[in-house]
């Protein structure tokens, strides 16, 4: 059926197309869908991605962006020089397919365990920390003036809004309570600069081949922000998938990241960064619970939200690695 939707839609769009083969769908829940294809064309097929919510989903969750904004920024990434799909067409109601955006696909890994251990990777392995923070850096340039409408929060704003979502899972843990405390005593306040943060920048966010990184992906948590809290969050051992000595996504060296970033013109803060990784493991923690209270009330009792909910005994470890230094 959506292969039918899709031919109507990219030949009004795409000069020559004229129809789609091979639709098949990659992840969706009941609100969120991504769909492989290709676009037949005289010069040849064109490898597509849709990101769609279907019709009747058009609601987006509080803290997502929103599929419009995500293309909106995608597009400007990729203008920009930077490793972002080219986006070639937001949806219309003439399509009939929801809400969303085709983008052009990218060839290559984001099974993160995969791009840490097989051997096609490993000549990049060794750059990709410093790619990174140089991406990074490129992304927190992007012109503010032509970005989304993006919600905005700060280092104290965060702080409030995860404990009421802690709080809210009546799922008491000493760890989480002591991150809590720490975070409200190591609060940095407003950060100097407010950039475009990429709000989920991480190990299996990333497009990957031989030659390195060829994709940013999944923008949804996009925001206004310190910059800082990407280069936190992307060290948070969860995305490291076991290489705990390499922080940056079982990558590579803070200093490797610090000095890409550096080295596109952009200063790091370190005490910033670290307090955004503390918050990013606490974060992820208090995500894990929530799975593991929609497994135990909700309807769908599925396996997947039962394994992700028995990871935040994972980040209690971590926050206590990262805690214990300091003399917390």
């Amino acid at each position: 059926m959506i292969e039918a939707e899709l031919s109507r839609s990219v030949q009004r769009w795409c000069k020559g197309a004229t129809g789609v083969t091979g639709a098949a769908k990659l992840s969706g829940g009941a609100s969120q869908e991504t769909w492989r294809f290709d676009i037949t064309h005289p010069d040849g097929p064109i490898g597509a991605i849709l990101r769609r919510s279907p019709k009747g989903y058009g609601a987006a969750p509080t803290r997502a962006a929103g599929l419009a904004a995500e293309a909106q920024l995608m597009q400007l990434a990729f203008e920009a020089g930077l490793p972002s799909p080219r986006v070639m067409h937001v949806l219309v109601p003439e399509d009939d397919l929801g809400t969303g955006f085709i983008m052009q696909r990218v060839e290559g890994e984001t099974i993160a365990r995969k791009i840490l251990r097989d051997d096609e990777y490993a000549a990049a392995r060794p750059h990709l920390a410093r790619q990174i923070g140089g991406i990074l850096a490129g992304l927190h340039r992007l012109p503010k003036d032509k970005l989304p409408e993006l919600r905005s929060r700060g280092a104290s704003q965060e702080i409030s809004e995860f404990e009421r979502d802690y709080r809210s899972l009546n799922w008491p843990k000493p760890v989480f309570e002591l991150a809590l405390r720490w975070l409200r005593d190591h609060d940095p306040g407003p950060s100097a600069e407010t950039t475009l943060v990429h709000g989920d920048f991480r190990n299996g966010n990333l497009i990957i081949g031989a030659d390195g990184v060829r994709a940013v992906l999944d923008w949804e948590l996009a925001h206004l922000g310190d910059p800082m809290e990407d280069l936190g969050w992307v060290c948070v051992n969860s995305w490291r998938f076991g290489e705990i000595d390499k922080p940056v996504g079982g990558f590579g060296t803070r200093e490797e990241l610090f000095a890409g970033y550096e080295a596109a013109g952009r200063k790091v803060d370190p005490a910033r960064v670290e307090f955004w990784e503390v918050m990013g493991t606490l974060r992820w923690g208090i995500m894990c619970g929530g799975m593991m209270q929609r497994f135990r009330e909700g309807p769908d009792h599925s396996m997947e939200r039962a394994m992700i909910g028995r990871r935040a005994s994972e980040t209690e470890i971590d926050l206590l690695r990262l805690l214990a230094p300091r003399g917390s």
